[in-house]
């Protein structure tokens, strides 16, 4: 029974997240927002959405450990899962945003949240409020300062839907999204229960991977579609939104503490080290390019990391 409501969970969050992340798309492209623009900011948050309801009930529940647990699992699966899968069906070259902007606000994201965990294990409300606030601010930017200046790729292969359609879509979203949360999150810690491991353990694997499936079809189906500056945007946009947007605002609503230390004292270096090694690969062996050959190093990293995880 613990599996069937896992399994119909993420059935329910995948089909809520494909029908939100249409919407808004539908929704940007009708405001003429560039695509990149759209990659790091509409498709990122559309995406972290599974993460975002997830982590709240959770927490709300008693299950902090659950909700950080799914946020650095799911920031680790992105960049060493989902982006390994996508690079062995093509290659991507990488444009000068990535290290200008997009890695060093994940890096200083990712960094915040590590020190706001260093002292106590809990993130408070006012970490909370200053993780979204920084959130807020890198929006303004990135929209108003950087749209003339980030080169648009045609738009013409991408439907702009009516809007009955998009509301529907909005709706039927939003709907899928609350009630696969609703029976991941039972499933998930009545699979913990019944097997006697922690919450941690079943975030940071069967619940991070499940949410980061929307990122997997997202950027699959932007790389297939040759899409790729929406594809490379997502998945950094994904884990900036992650931890400024989730873990922000889940703490304002109820303070989220690491009763499992092991999310401080190993989780979370895993997650700094996977996004140290995406900068060293963008740049090693070829500049500007993610090759199939980076794919199956990250693919390699991630196995290791479930296999510490699970021993």
């Amino acid at each position: 029974m613990n599996f069937l409501f896992i399994i119909s969970g993420l059935v329910l969050l995948i089909l809520g997240g494909n029908w939100l992340l249409k919407s808004s798309i539908s929704i940007s492209l009708g405001l003429k927002i560039p695509k990149i623009i759209i990659g790091m900011t509409v498709v990122s948050f559309a995406t972290s959405a599974p993460e975002l309801i997830v982590s709240i009930k959770a927490a709300l529940n008693g299950y902090s450990d659950l909700a950080l647990g799914n946020v650095i699992g799911s920031n680790i699966a992105n960049l060493a899962l989902v982006l390994g899968i996508t690079l062995l069906i093509s290659k991507i070259a990488v444009q000068k945003v990535f290290y200008t902007i997009n890695w060093p606000i994940m890096m200083i994201g990712s960094l915040m949240l590590y020190f706001f965990l260093l002292n106590d294990y809990l993130i408070s409300f006012m970490e909370g409020v200053f993780l979204f606030s920084f959130l807020l601010i890198f929006l303004i930017y990135l929209l108003k300062f950087q749209k003339q200046v980030i080169e648009d790729a045609a738009t013409e292969d991408i439907l702009i839907l009516s809007k009955f359609k998009t509301v529907i879509l909005l709706l039927l979203g939003s709907i899928g999204l609350w009630g696969g949360s609703e029976m991941l999150i039972t499933g998930a810690t009545d699979l913990a229960i019944t097997l006697g491991v922690g919450e941690r353990l079943i975030g940071v694997t069967v619940v991070s991977v499940g949410t980061s499936i929307p990122e997997l079809a997202a950027s699959i189906i932007a790389v297939l579609k040759k899409e790729k500056s929406i594809s490379i945007g997502n998945l950094i946009g994904s884990n900036i939104f992650n931890i400024l947007a989730v873990i922000g605002i889940t703490s304002i609503i109820t303070p989220i503490s690491a009763n499992d230390s092991t999310l401080y004292t190993n989780d979370i270096y895993w997650m700094l080290g996977v996004s140290l090694l995406l900068l060293v690969l963008v740049f090693l062996p070829k500049k500007m390019e993610l090759e199939r050959k980076s794919g199956v190093i990250l693919l390699l990293f991630y196995a290791l990391f479930l296999y510490q995880t699970i021993r």
